[in-house]
C-alpha cells in the first residue's frame, strides 16, 4: 500500500483541503497510516497530474485560497483494484522492541522510563480512539451501528486502532512491572 491509497480512502468521507486531509490523518487514519502533511501536498499533486483527484480552489475572504480536492472516477477505480490486490502481511518495526530485544545489556532503567511513557501515550490514544468511535456511532450502540450504517470502514479501522493501543498499553504495564520486579532482585537472588 502506499500513500496514495490511503489518499484515496481518506478522500471518500468528501472534498477535503491538503489541511483537511493531514488532520484526518492525524486522527482517523493514524492508528493505520502516518503522513507528514509535506507528503500529503506532494501526493495531492502526482495525483492530480494522474487524474486520481480533481482539486479547485476556493477563495476565502481573511484568508489564503485553498485547494479542495475530491476523488475521480479513475481514483475510485484506482482503489477497487488496490481492494482485489493481495494482502502482504504487516509487520512490526518498533524502536521499543529494539531496545526491549537489548534490554540485558543496557541501562534497564531508561528502558523502563520509556515504556511507560509509551504506556501514557497509549491511554490518551485509547481515550481519542474510544471518543471518535462514539462521535461514528452517534445514539446508536456499536453493533446496531455496524448492522445499519452506510460506511462502517473507518469505524473498523478506528476500533482496530483501538484494540492495537489497549493491548499495547497492557503490554507496557506488565513490562514495566516486570522489569522493576528483575532489578529489585539482589545479587544473590533474593527480591530486596
Amino acid at each position: 500500500m502506499g500513500l496514495r491509497h490511503a489518499v484515496l480512502a481518506a478522500l471518500l468521507d468528501g472534498e477535503s483541503s491538503g489541511y483537511q486531509l493531514a488532520k484526518s490523518f492525524d486522527l482517523g487514519m493514524a492508528n493505520f497510516w502516518h503522513a507528514l502533511p509535506q507528503q500529503l501536498y506532494l501526493e495531492l499533486t502526482k495525483m492530480e497530474k494522474a487524474g486520481l483527484v480533481e482539486g479547485h480552489n476556493v477563495v476565502q475572504e481573511s484568508r489564503p485560497t485553498k485547494r479542495l480536492f475530491t476523488i475521480t472516477d479513475a481514483g475510485l477505480a484506482e482503489l477497487e483494484s488496490f481492494a482485489q490486490a493481495p494482502v502482504k502481511p504487516s509487520f512490526v518495526r518498533d524502536d521499543l522492541m529494539v531496545k526491549m530485544q537489548a534490554v540485558d545489556s543496557v541501562s534497564a532503567e531508561a528502558v523502563i522510563e520509556q515504556v511507560e511513557e509509551r504506556a501514557a501515550i497509549a491511554a490518551a490514544k485509547i481515550d481519542i480512539f474510544t471518543r471518535f468511535l462514539r462521535r461514528l456511532r452517534g445514539d446508536l450502540d456499536e453493533q446496531e451501528f455496524l448492522r445499519t450504517s452506510d460506511r462502517i470502514g473507518p469505524y473498523l479501522t478506528c476500533l482496530r486502532g483501538l484494540r492495537f493501543e489497549q493491548e499495547y498499553a497492557d503490554w507496557c504495564e506488565e513490562t514495566a512491572r516486570v522489569l522493576r520486579a528483575r532489578q529489585a532482585i539482589t545479587q544473590d537472588g533474593t527480591l530486596s
